[in-house]
């Protein structure tokens, strides 16, 4: 068996063995990119990258069971530790073809390599096995185990706060395009600027993210609006003119507020980021505007199924909270209090109308504690009213609702009560009560 820990030690010993073991064989080898932004910023790494001289056939020589994900462009993967690592030749990147990936690559050294990345404080390289170093840009950061080696001012960079790009910002983004959308989201999460020259050249290039797959900008829109810098990462986008092409709808400009988007939770949902935004930006003001924006969203950041629904469903509930909770029954407001999405939307009417989610509050708190709460278990089941003579058919589930609804209300006692009532109903041989025996109540 391999000398590899069942324990999963942290990656970035995982990482360190890997360096450890390419030195030991003669080759250059670093931590790169995120890994060495976040340790110098004082942030935990989610994962850690290796670059190196040696190639990816060399790579796979000295690492038993290396997978050759990305060969081609010299990305390997290794196990070590019992942790898999990626690591990176060296490279020169050839022309971007498809505004996605090098056309081809060429090995090369570290400066290449690093000359080659997208932005500064995404450039630089570590050497964990030097001395410990002090770098303390911010007064929580501790000091790193290694070196740093900086070969394109990343580290200037780092500790005034802006974000730049490697070399000429309109190369970068003709590269890439999605590159725009990545400044938008480091410099949202760590608090940064984006350099004048950088943030003129994304927005002189915004339009070209019509061209960009819209897989790939949902994706990029994720993983922002999963963090909870989302309100300043959608500030930013409007103020570049990057918020048109991605939503694929007219751009709105700079100095617009955020209330709702940043009054979600931490850990809020993109279908409840996406609803949000949506409100923050005006929409949602009817059902066809919800259903409009729902469809319009979905195509243009290629949501799933459950993250439309679950968008039309916070739209349409927050609706429901500021023009009909007021006037509903009892039980419809049961019904609503616990209908999907009611609690996101509440979230959105207490950052825009106040005094209307706190009346709402304090209603659904009394509505919890009576007996049964907001959604107990139904007394009544279509099995009961088989037994009571019923065939289904159309107003089967309008007598289950019937039902139900009175149960809400407390109209009825209990189940046996509910049951005599239902046994006074007209029942035909086809299944349907009159008219004048099966009505729904006034719950609203």
């Amino acid at each position: 068996m391999d000398q590899e820990s069942t324990e999963h030690p942290a990656p970035r010993q995982a990482a360190l063995a890997v360096v450890t073991h390419l030195r030991a064989q003669g080759h250059e080898a670093y931590f790169a990119g995120g890994c060495v932004r976040d340790e110098l910023l004082g942030l935990d790494p989610g994962d850690y990258d290796v670059a190196t001289d040696a190639t990816p056939d060399r790579l796979a020589s000295l690492f038993h069971g290396s997978r050759l994900v990305g060969a081609k462009f010299g990305v390997v993967q290794v196990r070590k530790l019992g942790i898999w690592t990626e690591v990176a030749t060296f490279r020169t990147d050839g022309s971007y073809s498809d505004r996605r990936r090098p056309d081809g690559v060429t090995f090369s050294d570290s400066q290449s390599d690093a000359e080659r990345r997208d932005f500064t404080i995404n450039a630089l390289f570590l050497d964990p096995l030097a001395d410990r170093e002090d770098w303390t840009p911010r007064p929580d950061a501790a000091p790193i185990a290694g070196r740093v080696i900086d070969l394109v001012g990343g580290l200037t960079d780092l500790q005034r706060g802006v974000l730049r790009a490697v070399g000429d910002a309109h190369q970068r983004l003709a590269e890439d395009q999605l590159r725009a959308l990545r400044a938008v989201r480091f410099a949202a999460r760590l608090g940064f600027e984006i350099d004048p020259t950088t943030a003129h050249a994304i927005t002189e290039h915004a339009g070209e993210l019509e061209g960009i797959s819209r897989e790939r900008i949902g994706g990029e829109l994720r993983r922002m609006l999963s963090h909870e810098s989302r309100a300043r990462a959608a500030s930013i986008m409007e103020m570049l003119g990057l918020d048109g092409p991605v939503l694929e709808e007219r751009a709105r400009g700079a100095g617009q507020h955020h209330p709702r988007l940043a009054a979600l939770e931490r850990t809020a949902e993109t279908a409840t980021a996406l609803a949000a935004w949506s409100a923050d930006r005006g929409h949602g003001g009817t059902e066809e505007d919800i259903a409009h924006a729902a469809r319009r969203l979905r195509a243009a950041l290629c949501l799933s199924n459950e993250e439309q629904t679950m968008l039309s469903a916070i739209l349409s509930r927050r609706l429901d909270v500021i023009e009909r909770f007021a006037h509903m029954g009892k039980a419809g407001q049961k019904r609503l209090a616990s209908a999907r999405g009611f609690t996101d939307a509440l979230t959105l009417v207490r950052a825009e109308r106040g005094e209307i989610a706190a009346q709402v509050d304090a209603r659904v708190a009394e509505l919890a504690a009576e007996p049964g709460g907001l959604a107990p278990e139904p007394w009544v089941t279509g099995d009961d009213l088989i037994e009571l003579g019923w065939m289904p058919g159309p107003d089967f589930a309008r007598v289950l609702e019937d039902a139900y609804d009175r149960q809400l209300e407390g109209s009825a006692a209990d189940r046996g009560e509910l049951l005599e009532h239902l046994a006074t109903l007209g029942v035909n041989k086809g299944g349907r009560s009159s008219d004048r025996d099966v009505g729904l109540p006034g719950s609203g």
